[in-house]
């Protein structure tokens, strides 16, 4: 693993597994709206491990933000091991017929049609060197649908499709593709922004121990640290105490008796 590139990485899973690649890895491209979280974790990782860090502020949603801030990466920058499509955003929580169009309109254009862009780009590339690795960050509201949750799920449906269409497409070309799907997790800002930063109803995680974002940037190392050889297609990770979308122990944090 030389170069990495990790989508949404100013917080929660992404920033995780910017930390969890930086021993691993040479060359590593963070990117995200917030420029400056981006320059503090670029200064953090390189002040503690020896690796090059780029950084490239633009938002996903916007296609032509995406090409100007890849196609300015220098040659040798473009050869990308790992592609971590990590950004994406629950907005709302609201029954079918009184969502709010601007929340379903920022779901699709963060969790898929931002996915596409980033990867259309990007594995072109991968093609071209017949190497590559492509990880989505999917969740279990791409296999599990629950009530009030119709878009936000239904864009990680699709994620979950294009996951494995990427590999069909690509496994040819040598390139793997894969996806982790984490259910409740902490230490993010998921449910800050699901909630428009509403911190009272973000309390979601007080009555129990949901996944951590460290949790899932350790699997991805794992998918990504296989042997050429190996294809990770799907990880499905629960918290103990959550059996279902919809079914959750609430009985509180000492569950595990720690």
């Amino acid at each position: 693993m030389n170069t990495i590139l990790i989508t949404g990485a100013t917080s929660g899973i992404g920033r995780a597994t910017a930390y969890r690649f930086a021993a691993h890895v040479k060359r590593m491209i963070l990117t995200g709206r917030r420029a400056d979280r981006l320059d503090a974790i670029s200064s953090d990782l390189m002040k503690d491990h020896s690796l090059e860090v780029k950084t490239l502020p633009f938002d996903v949603r916007d296609y032509e933000s995406c090409r100007a801030a890849l196609e300015s990466l220098p040659q040798d920058w473009r050869s990308i091991d790992i592609l971590v499509n990590n950004a994406g955003k629950a907005k709302g929580l609201a029954p079918i017929q009184s969502g709010e169009l601007r929340h379903w309109e920022e779901m699709i254009d963060t969790n898929l049609k931002g996915l596409l862009y980033v990867t259309r780009l990007i594995s072109p590339w991968m093609v071209e060197r017949k190497s590559g690795h492509i990880i989505n960050v999917c969740s279990i509201a791409g296999k599990e649908v629950y009530p009030n949750g119709n878009v936000y799920c239904a864009t990680k449906f699709a994620v979950d499709a294009l996951t494995k269409g990427m590999r069909f497409d690509l496994h040819k070309h040598r390139i793997r593709v894969g996806q982790v799907c984490p259910s409740h997790v902490e230490e993010t800002e998921f449910a800050l922004v699901r909630f428009d930063g509403d911190e009272e109803l973000a309390k979601m995680y007080e009555d129990f121990q949901p996944l951590k974002s460290p949790d899932i940037a350790e699997t991805i190392y794992f998918i990504a640290s296989q042997p050429p050889h190996v294809n990770i297609e799907d990880v499905v990770m629960w918290g103990t105490q959550q059996a279902s979308a919809i079914v959750t122990d609430r009985s509180g944090r000492d569950f595990f008796g720690d």
